[in-house]
């Protein structure tokens, strides 16, 4: 089962960072239609008629519909406006525990927790591959799930996707006293509970 990422179960929605590139269409509108379109390292974009609009933290839909806003406000009669990603500048995930080259990875949307902990370089020798802790913010509450990635691995369990601002934390014996408490809470593999 793949872990809800919010109360009501879905993932969220991709939310724009800075340095993305982004699509933008007016329906009938070329002049006003761009391929590629940077999100700057302030989140912003500047768009004709409407000049510069935050675009960081929002998803594709509430970016079209803030554009589509001020465009219908005094330029053009009931706008239809299509954002797209078309390349994510990467987001941050942090691995660490019990893993070869521990760190902050770059991740293109998202990933899974196989493709995270392989960009880690794998398992050390003495990693617990049954307790396996991705800490996440929902709503903005730290929620956390503790995973099998030898089930994972065998196909017994779905690869879960993991986020950017996601933490993962590869357990090992030391690692299962400081998190003791979050896994004897969390006794269900795959399902985020807070922390």
């Amino acid at each position: 089962m793949m872990p809800p990422a919010s109360a009501a179960g879905e993932l969220p929605s991709y939310k724009i960072g800075v340095l993305d590139v982004l699509s933008i269409r007016v329906f009938q509108e070329p002049e006003l239609s761009f391929e590629q379109v940077a999100v700057d390292a302030a989140g912003t974009i500047n768009y004709p008629l409407v000049g510069e609009i935050t675009a960081v933290d929002k998803t594709a839909i509430e970016l079209s519909d803030e554009i589509e806003t001020r465009l219908g406000a005094r330029f053009i009669r009931n706008p239809q406006v299509v954002v797209g990603v078309v390349s994510s500048a990467g987001q941050r995930v942090t691995v660490e525990g019990q893993v070869n080259e521990p760190g902050v990875y770059e991740v293109a949307g998202s990933s899974s927790l196989v493709e995270s902990v392989a960009r880690a370089k794998g398992l050390t020798n003495l990693a617990v591959d049954d307790e396996v802790i991705v800490f996440r913010v929902v709503d903005g509450q730290r929620m956390g799930a503790v995973f099998d990635l030898k089930a994972i691995r065998e196909g017994r369990a779905a690869d879960p996707q993991i986020l950017g601002g996601d933490s993962i934390v590869v357990g090992f014996s030391a690692v299962r006293g400081v998190y003791q408490d979050f896994l004897r809470a969390a006794p269900i593999f795959n399902v985020f509970t807070r922390f």
